[in-house]
């Protein structure tokens, strides 16, 4: 765990005392994602910094694991912290697996292990090592460097990544591609990870917990989600956009937007079926057997035709299904490809876990409520 004890730094310009970060204070648990949040100058970079000492501290502390690291030598402190920069930083007369071995070579690893851990972090980023190991930062394009620079940081097993606005200077296309591989790099090897970004989306896409900067000071800090749904102030609600309840829909899942609503068994007769639509004001029912697995749906239209005496006369199948841990963003790009107005939620074994409808979706986002 990281924690930032009311951190502060104070410069001087031209004998005026100008303070750059005001009395930070925050947690971030071992094996998260923080996102330094804010417009240019706001003190992130400067927090960031302060972490490793490449920036010392007017006054504050900063705990890792409880200790206090102005208790370590700024050497030993920053072998055990990886830095990733914007302008990355590859040595040019050193091959590949050379620049991702700098810091294991210092801490006395030998050839063979070093070797292994490049040929491991390369696959991480879709790079393969066969074919990149021996080459020289020239030979690579921008995106691929920057993913060199990533997994340098990570090569030495430091439990800790420090990033200063990593991809920042790669295109769309490749930015989100290495966001994605990122993503599942950290998730697999567990670091904890504090990351400066000016861009929202980046944050509310990678970030566990979102520190939002202003004027050296924190002026929020929260889930992704809890951010977007209940900005802080003014100052927070146009920074992470009017757009901010469209954004949403990447975070929240299936199974939170889903409504209860009743099922009907094959052998259920049709004018009680016909009934419960009446009752909860739906055109549609699920039908599940006796173990709540969905066998598919009837529709008050289809009740109706004929003469029919049981819903497992009518049933139909879905024209589509929502996972419970689909974001709401793909359930409504379905539900419009469909021209449906509503998808059942199953689980992995095929149970029937409710309902998400353009309504609950538009209600749930109204409501207030939030992840975390």
């Amino acid at each position: 765990m990281i924690k930032l004890d009311k951190l502060s730094k104070t410069f001087k310009q031209k004998n005026v005392e100008v303070k750059a970060v005001d009395s930070v204070s925050l947690s971030v648990p071992k094996g998260e994602i923080c996102i330094f949040l804010g417009p240019s100058g706001c003190g992130k970079t400067t927090t960031l910094k302060m972490i490793n000492r490449l920036i010392k501290p007017t006054s504050g502390k900063v705990y890792i694991n409880d200790q206090d690291t102005s208790d370590i030598d700024e050497v030993t402190l920053r072998r055990n912290i990886g830095y990733v920069i914007q302008q990355i930083g590859l040595f040019p007369n050193m091959t590949i697996e050379e620049n991702i071995c700098i810091v294991p070579k210092m801490l006395g690893w030998d050839r063979k292990k070093t070797h292994e851990r490049a040929q491991e972090l390369m696959s991480m980023v879709a790079l393969d090592p066969k074919k990149y190991m021996n080459r020289y930062p020239r030979e690579l394009s921008g995106g691929q460097q920057q993913r060199i620079g990533v997994i340098r940081a990570l090569a030495a097993d430091a439990p800790i990544l420090l990033m200063d606005e990593p991809f920042g200077a790669v295109d769309p296309i490749n930015r989100e591609s290495i966001q994605n591989e990122f993503f599942q790099m950290q998730r697999q090897l567990q670091k904890t990870v504090l990351m400066v970004s000016h861009d929202i989306d980046e944050a509310i896409k990678l970030g566990d917990k979102v520190a939002v900067f202003r004027a050296g000071a924190l002026t929020q800090f929260a889930p992704p989600d809890a951010l977007l749904a209940q900005p802080k102030d003014d100052f927070v609600a146009a920074f992470v956009g009017q757009d901010r309840t469209l954004k949403r829909l990447l975070l929240v899942r299936a199974g939170d937007a889903a409504q209860d609503i009743p099922t009907v068994r094959p052998e259920t007769n049709v004018q009680d079926a016909l009934g419960v639509m009446d009752e909860v004001d739906t055109k549609y029912l699920t039908v599940t057997d006796g173990n709540n697995i969905a066998l598919g749906y009837v529709s008050r239209k289809g009740l109706r035709e004929g003469s029919l005496k049981a819903c497992g006369e009518a049933l139909k199948p879905f024209k589509a299904t929502a996972a419970w841990d689909e974001n709401l963003r793909v359930l409504l790009s379905r539900m419009y490809e469909l021209d449906s107005s509503w998808l059942p939620v199953i689980d992995g074994d095929g149970k029937y876990l409710g309902e998400v409808t353009q309504e609950s979706i538009a209600s749930y986002l109204s409501s207030g409520k939030s992840k975390g």
